[in-house]
This record gives C-alpha cells, sequence and structure tokens, in this order.
C-alpha cells in the first residue's frame, strides 16, 4: 500500500509545529523556506522540486 501526501502539507505541518513549540535554528529556517517555495511555485520551484525529490529517492533507497 502506498500513501501518497502533497509536500506543501508535510512542510505545512512541520512549520506550523517548528512556530508552536518555538523552534529556532537552521533546521527551521530551511524547512519555511522549502514550505515558502513548494507554496508559492516560483520559477525556483523547479530546481528546488528537483532538489528535494532527488533526496526523498535517496532517503527511500538507503534501507
Amino acid at each position: 500500500m502506498t500513501l501518497t501526501l502533497s509536500a506543501v502539507l508535510l512542510f505545512g505541518a512541520a512549520s506550523a509545529v517548528a512556530i508552536k513549540t518555538r523552534t529556532t535554528g537552521p533546521g527551521s529556517a530551511l524547512l519555511l523556506f522549502l514550505f515558502g517555495f513548494f507554496a508559492a511555485g516560483t520559477g525556483a520551484y523547479g530546481p528546488i522540486r528537483d532538489l528535494v525529490s532527488s533526496f526523498a529517492d535517496f532517503l527511500a533507497s538507503v534501507n
């Protein structure tokens, strides 16, 4: 069974948790940065989406 979730949904939920817990640092900044690009769909969306997709594929192949 394959479960597919939108990147906007995942990054949005993670951003909400980061803001609620007042977590700060480079990880939170990167998370909010990525959420902004996925939500806005700017011209940089394509390369950033490809980078995130490649990283997700790498993580999936590690196990």
